[in-house]
């Protein structure tokens, strides 16, 4: 079986402590179809999500952040 992946990075617009990063990440993580999410330290307002789109959708990212009650954008696709 082949499945085709993508990716997209998203940008979070608030400063977020190890806690709110890891909550955060959880999160996206636990959304099916979600492969990996990486976070660079130095850059730890940027989200690098690889998923399924069969199973997720770029939207669907985003919305998860606005659940969580923060303001983020797409800038990668």
């Amino acid at each position: 079986m082949n499945i085709d992946l993508a990716d997209v990075t998203l940008h979070v617009d608030e400063t977020l402590d190890s806690d709110g990063l890891a909550q955060l990440e959880e999160a996206f993580r636990a959304r099916d179809g979600v492969v990996s999410v990486h976070i660079d330290p130095k850059r730890a307002h940027l989200f690098l999500i690889e998923y399924n789109p069969e199973l997720v959708n770029s939207q669907d990212l985003l919305a998860i952040t606005h659940f969580q009650g923060l303001h983020a954008e797409l800038i990668g696709l």
